[in-house]
Formats: C-alpha cells, sequence, structure tokens
C-alpha cells in the first residue's frame, strides 16, 4: 500500500512539472539540446554565407605583387644578395687590423727548459698574464684590392641575377593569369554551347514525336549534345589545371579561384626585330650579371697573379704579468711590449700559385664565353618572340573573320533546315564551325596577351 502511494505520487510530480524535472525548455527541447540546435543553426547559416560568398578579385597587378612577395625563388635570390654583399664586407676585412686578447696561465717547474720540439728554448716558470696582440696588413702589392673589387662585382651580379629571378617570376605570372582567362572564358563557351545544343535537341525531339522529323535527325542532335557535355568537362578540367599553376606562380601551395580581371588587349608589336636586339641587350639583367660576373673573374685572375708578390704586414704586443714565480737567476719585468715587421716572400709551394694563376685566367675567359653565348640566346629570343606575337597579333583579326562568317553560316544553315532544304548534318557542321571559331578567336585573344609579355620579357621591360 505505501509502495502503490509512493508510485502515484512520483507520477504526479512527472506530470505537474515536466519541464522542470527534465529541464526542458518552454518548447519540449532539452535545455542543452536547443542551445546546441541554435549553434548547428548558426554553423549553418556560416557555410551558407561563406558558400555564396563571391571569390576574391584578382588583378594582374595585384598577382605580380603577390608573386614578388610570397614567390620562394625571388625570396631565396634576396637572400643570395645579402651573401654576396657580405662576402664584400669579409674580402674588406684585411684592410682593417685584427686585435686578439689573450689571457694565460701556467704552471711547471722552474727553471727548466724546452728540449725538444722548438728551435727556441723557452725557460719555464709559474706565471698568469693578460695582454693583446695586434696585427696589420701593411700591403700585399695589390691582391687585396683586387679581391674586394672582385667581391664587389660579384655583388652586383647577383644583384642583377635577383632582378632576373623577378621578371622570370612575372612572366610566369602573366602566362598563367591569361591562360587562367582563356579557361574561364572556354567553359563560358561550352556552357552556352550545351545550352544551344540542348535547346535543338529538344525541338526536334518534340518534331519528331510529332512524326515531323525523322529518328535520325533526334540521333545527329543527341550526338551534338553529347558532344558539347564533353568539350564542356575537358573545358572545366582546363580551368582546374589553370587556377593551379597560377597558384604555383604566385608561390602559394593554395589554389584560390580567385575572380580575374580581364585585361585590354596590349598594343601591336613593333614592325622590325633587328631594332629590338640592343634594347633588349641593354636591358636584360641576365647580361649585366654576367658582366659583372666576366669583370669578378679578370679582378679574381689579377688578385691570384699578385699571390707571387711579398707581403708586408705589422704586428705589436703588449701585456701584464700580474703574477709570475721569482727565479733565482733573473728577474722578469711584470710589464712587456713589442713590435716587428713581417716581409713573408714565396719561393716555392709545389707551383701551387702557378696553378691558381692559370685556372682564374681560364675562368675568366669562360666568362667571356658565356657572355657571348648568352648575348646570341637574348637576339634569338627576341625575334623568336617577336615573330609569335606578330602572328598572335594577325590571328585576332584572322580569327574575328572566322567568327563572323561561321555565325552567318550557322544562321542559313538554320534558316534551310527550318525550311526543310537541308539535313540535319549541315545544321551541326554550322555549330561545329561555330563553336571552333568562338575558341578560336579567345585563343587568338588571351595568346597574344600572353605571347606580348613573353617579348617584354625578352626585351627586359616585364618589370
Amino acid at each position: 500500500m505505501r509502495k502503490e502511494l509512493s508510485n502515484n505520487r512520483c507520477a504526479q510530480f512527472l506530470t505537474a512539472r515536466p519541464g522542470r524535472r527534465l529541464g526542458l525548455s518552454p518548447s519540449g527541447l532539452p535545455e542543452k539540446g536547443k542551445w546546441a540546435l541554435l549553434a548547428l543553426l548558426a554553423f549553418g547559416a556560416g557555410q551558407t554565407a561563406l558558400a555564396q560568398a563571391p571569390p576574391p578579385k584578382l588583378t594582374l597587378k595585384d598577382a605580380e605583387a603577390l608573386a614578388i612577395k610570397n614567390h620562394p625563388q625571388v625570396l631565396a635570390a634576396q637572400s643570395e644578395v645579402g651573401f654576396a654583399n657580405q662576402q664584400v664586407v669579409e674580402t674588406r676585412s684585411a684592410y682593417y687590423p685584427t686585435v686578439d686578447a689573450d689571457v694565460t696561465g701556467s704552471t711547471a717547474n722552474n727553471g727548466a727548459r724546452i728540449g725538444a720540439g722548438f728551435l727556441t728554448d723557452s725557460r719555464l716558470f709559474n706565471r698568469f698574464g693578460q695582454g693583446i696582440t695586434v696585427s696589420q696588413l701593411v700591403t700585399d702589392l695589390g691582391r687585396t684590392p683586387s679581391l674586394v673589387a672582385s667581391s664587389r662585382f660579384n655583388a652586383q651580379a647577383s644583384d642583377q641575377n635577383y632582378q632576373a629571378t623577378r621578371y622570370t617570376v612575372l612572366l610566369d605570372v602573366n602566362r598563367a593569369y591569361y591562360d587562367a582567362l582563356h579557361a574561364q572564358a572556354v567553359v563560358r563557351v561550352a556552357e552556352e554551347t550545351v545550352a544551344a545544343r540542348q535547346l535543338l535537341f529538344d525541338q526536334i525531339n518534340s518534331l519528331a514525336k510529332n512524326n515531323l522529323k525523322s529518328q535520325l535527325d533526334v540521333s545527329f542532335a543527341d550526338v551534338n549534345v553529347s558532344e558539347a557535355k564533353l568539350l564542356l568537362l575537358r573545358a572545366q578540367d582546363s580551368v582546374q589545371e589553370a587556377y593551379a599553376e597560377l597558384s604555383r606562380a604566385l608561390g602559394s601551395d593554395q589554389v584560390v579561384n580567385y575572380q580575374l580581371v580581364d585585361e585590354p588587349l596590349p598594343p601591336s608589336p613593333p614592325s622590325k626585330a633587328d631594332d629590338l636586339i640592343a634594347q633588349a641587350i641593354a636591358n636584360r639583367p641576365e647580361l649585366a650579371s654576367l658582366r659583372y660576373s666576366r669583370e669578378a673573374a679578370y679582378k679574381f685572375a689579377e688578385a691570384e697573379k699578385d699571390l707571387g708578390r711579398p707581403t708586408v704586414s705589422l704586428v705589436g704586443v703588449a701585456g701584464y704579468i700580474p703574477y709570475i714565480a721569482q727565479l733565482t737567476s733573473q728577474q722578469i719585468p711584470s710589464e712587456y711590449g713589442g713590435a716587428a715587421v713581417n716581409v713573408q716572400i714565396p719561393v716555392f709551394n709545389g707551383h701551387l700559385f702557378s696553378a691558381r694563376r692559370e685556372a682564374a685566367h681560364f675562368r675568366a675567359l669562360e666568362a667571356d664565353q658565356n657572355l657571348r653565348n648568352q648575348q646570341e640566346r637574348i637576339a634569338r629570343d627576341v625575334r623568336v618572340a617577336w615573330a609569335s606575337s606578330m602572328t598572335a597579333f594577325q590571328r585576332i583579326d584572322v580569327t574575328a573573320q572566322f567568327l563572323r562568317q561561321a555565325s552567318l553560316a550557322l544562321d542559313l544553315a538554320q534558316g534551310r533546315y527550318n525550311l526543310g532544304l537541308s539535313s540535319i548534318v549541315e545544321l551541326t557542321q554550322g555549330q561545329l564551325n561555330l563553336t571552333q571559331a568562338e575558341i578560336e578567336n579567345l585563343s587568338a585573344k588571351y595568346d597574344y596577351q600572353s605571347q606580348y609579355s613573353v617579348l617584354q620579357y625578352a626585351l627586359g621591360l616585364l618589370r
């Protein structure tokens, strides 16, 4: 009886106060579940907003700035310039004195002398002292100035290599940028082609159901739709590849689908290529780097010639010995100092210096030929880039005419087909020609922009 009464009271309590007993909100959900649901809804709304947010815009100038800031090749070239500048400081340090501080303590059996291992007999005694040693190169008859000049030329060559690296990265950015624009434009053409051919298929299919067109026409129209879808798939794949190349050119390992801003067409290329070669030879940083490297090689060869000349240096020592053991025979003073002039004259070292001199001379001759080879290569690159840009520029007008004629031919084929004067083959061929003309026209535009960038790079003007 008591157990039954207890159960009834529990049932009344749960029925009367369900929300408080189970932690429910007035809506009937648990409090924790309510907040979890709100958080989930907020997260979903945020993800939807992110998904609907447009991709960031990117202009060509912004892309070039990002590449210069982030690309590892540019950063590595900057570090190389810093290294070369420190090499100048290192070589120039021979002009300045060398100062060493010494602290020495020793213990020995007083009065003994060294008996082997040295030409001079030094007396041994207990002592503790400190002092400095100063050495200064007086002259090495031109070797150090030649080494300093060589290191300066190498630093200037490194700076030009840095500029060349920047221009190469900019060229890669331009190419990748225009390739991405081209791929996006082809996707738009493919989407329009799919829509147009799907519309034609629907129309022919409806006519065929009413026995106004044959199933052969339906089959041809269906094939055209499938072909357009394959074109769209290939174009979409090209877009992903283009964005991957663009991310690499920007110096990033993350692919971002930027909203690229179209660039206006550049002006027409110059009429002649011969006038451009001198401009390229004067502007290209690769040639400037090789010129500085050649000068550095000849200066180093002069320095190696000076290896056989005497070297004059000055050495001075001074110090104080606060503790020294008392000797029975002689009292050693606590202060000491001395100076000396040393002249070192090389006599024979197994033809080491002569071999180094000849090696440096051959290295300088190699630098001459490297400069000549690069000049000839740049002249060839200018001619090739000019011819390619001229051809690409002429393609714009040709493909525009092709597009106009293909559009007109399609309109005529469509009219003849609607009047029953031609077959579906003529209409589908007209659609194919129009699609090809649109793609060729787009390719001509972006190919010229890319080729013009190559020409600017060949002339040393892409900066």
